[in-house]
């Protein structure tokens, strides 16, 4: 299992990953609160020649699934520019959020969009990396919160070879039983091809997304070893960074 962290430190993220001893590493290729263009990163030659892999997370402000032209367009443009940029890194893909519709918005709608994201990139030669669309905690108009709506999405996504991202705390917080999530998902849409697996500081079902250290959460950390060792898959820890080092060598532990 290659296991690794979410690095802060986005000027210099493989000398991060070598501190914390990761395997891998994810970043940021911009503010993740704003709409960017990620530039070439300062650091590329020395991303490129490590061993360290690297997956890009994109923007929090994407919503591929907005009805709201002045929202989606932005967002399929974003998304597009991201994957470009992830792949001048070297990337093993692009993590992006399901996104939403609102309230009396028709959902079905928001996953054609994200239908249409994908054909209207197939025009232009496809998404430089694989995009990996990640499960979201909160929102009753949500399009991957639940474990049968990102069945739903994958049907009409899945033709594509999208990849999927889990995040364990998104999980717990949309009230996803952690215990056979990793066989729920596989059994809607076949593939698990990364884990953001972290602990929580609110309750189950609390549709909250406020991550916490392995040891210090709500979840039984042993559970959250077990969902890693069952996905297969590689891991990223999006804990807080005081307790990051300590993540990562009681998970090797856990799963050695």
């Amino acid at each position: 299992m290659r296991i690794g962290a979410h690095v802060r430190q986005d000027d210099d993220p493989i000398g991060q990953g070598e501190r914390l001893g990761a395997d891998l590493v994810q970043l940021f290729l911009s503010d993740p609160q704003k709409w960017h263009t990620p530039g070439e990163h300062p650091r590329t030659e020395q991303i490129l020649a490590s061993e360290i892999d690297v997956v890009v997370h994109s923007p929090y402000v994407i919503n591929v699934a907005s009805l709201n032209n002045r929202l989606r367009m932005p967002s399929r443009k974003a998304v597009a520019e991201h994957a470009d940029a992830a792949a001048k890194i070297g990337a093993f893909g692009l993590v992006v959020h399901g996104g939403h519709v609102r309230d009396g918005e028709s959902v079905a709608s928001g996953v054609q969009n994200w239908r249409k994201l994908f054909e209207r990139q197939e025009d232009k030669g496809g998404f430089a990396v694989p995009i990996l669309v990640e499960n979201t905690a909160g929102g009753d108009f949500a399009m991957a919160r639940y474990i049968d709506a990102i069945g739903r999405l994958w049907d009409v996504i899945g033709d594509y070879d999208v990849g999927f991202c889990l995040d364990t705390c998104h999980a717990w917080a949309a009230g996803e039983d952690l215990v056979d999530a990793v066989e729920r998902v596989r059994a809607l849409i076949g593939r698990i091809d990364l884990v953001h697996l972290n602990n929580s500081r609110d309750e189950f079902d609390s549709a909250r997304d406020r991550h916490a250290n392995l040891a210090d959460g709500t979840i039984d950390p042993q559970l959250l070893a077990e969902v890693a060792l069952k996905a297969n898959a590689p891991v990223i820890l999006e804990t807080p960074a005081g307790g990051l080092a300590d993540d990562i060598a009681y998970l090797r532990e856990q799963t050695s």
